[in-house]
């Protein structure tokens, strides 16, 4: 076992196939499939279940993929305190927080760190906890409700520490001529595992269903898309006032808050680089 071994393995893993691997890594197949081989003889165990073209990660695989890419942060880590011009942090975000607390921060991290690399992805609170967690992300910006909402939330969470960025006021947008403070009759969110949709969820869909009321959820790929729900009428839509304010939202919709809630960075306990520092501290400029 050996880290080429264990990045051909790890590739192999996102792309789906040995194809997929070998043309990413820009060797021949059968190298691929050799260098599997001979991993999982060096292991003594099997990593895929293989049925034709298809590969599926046995249990032995799956255990192996977190230690790879546990293995793979940590020779980031060690190249980036050797090499500073090489270094590379790889950044979650949600889709909120990027469009609209991200851009000046990144413009400066930029300009003080011409020699370093922000890669850049974003999705919900839960996805993006678990890949810092999995060691698949450097650090993250994710949203920690209020304490009496955190029952089921993955903050505060052992392995990792948590800096206070910026509390968002979360709203609930409703079409115009809808009755203030009148619970939605549908609600237009973004997927499973985003914060703002768990608390829409416990303060507005989970009480009507106690009362016999049901309130229809309708899933959005962006916040662009749930305004043009809500300006079309289809239904309520929750989103931060930061993103709102973006969104050149139409002036006759009603708008109530349903309280802050704080966007937080965070990294495992054990992760350090300069590049990381860098980031907190002009992310601590904006709080």
């Amino acid at each position: 076992m050996d880290l080429v071994s264990l990045d051909i393995f790890r590739t192999v893993v996102e792309e789906g196939s040995v194809t997929g691997a070998a043309r990413r890594l820009d060797r021949v197949q059968s190298n691929v499939t050799t260098r599997l081989r001979q991993l999982e003889a060096d292991l003594g165990v099997a990593l895929f279940s293989r049925d034709g073209r298809r590969m599926t990660l046995t249990y032995e695989g799956r255990v192996l993929l977190d230690y790879a890419h546990r293995l793979q942060s940590l020779v980031a880590e060690a190249r980036a305190a050797l090499m500073p011009g090489a270094e590379r942090l790889r950044l979650g975000a949600m889709e909120s927080t990027a469009a609209s607390r991200l851009p000046g921060p990144l413009a400066r991290f930029r300009a003080i760190r011409p020699d370093a690399v922000i890669d850049l992805v974003t999705g919900p609170t839960d996805r993006l906890v678990g890949d810092v967690v999995g060691h698949r992300l450097d650090c993250a910006l994710v949203a920690r409700p209020p304490i009496r909402l955190l029952a089921d939330d993955p903050l505060p969470h052992p392995e990792l520490t948590e800096r206070t960025v910026v509390t968002e006021d979360l709203l609930l947008v409703a079409p115009a001529g809808a009755g203030e403070n009148q619970p939605p009759a549908a609600l237009a969110v973004l997927e499973p595992g985003c914060t703002y949709r768990r608390i829409a969820e416990n303060l507005l869909v989970r009480p009507a269903a106690a009362e016999g009321r049901m309130v229809r959820v309708h899933q959005l790929n962006s916040y662009h898309a749930v305004m043009a729900c809500v300006a079309a009428g289809t239904a309520s839509g929750v989103m931060p006032r930061s993103v709102f304010t973006l969104l050149a939202p139409p002036e006759d919709l009603r708008v109530r808050s349903l309280g802050p809630v704080e966007t937080v960075l965070v990294a495992r306990r054990d992760y350090r680089s300069a590049g990381f520092e860098t980031l907190a501290a002009l992310l601590a400029e904006v709080a």
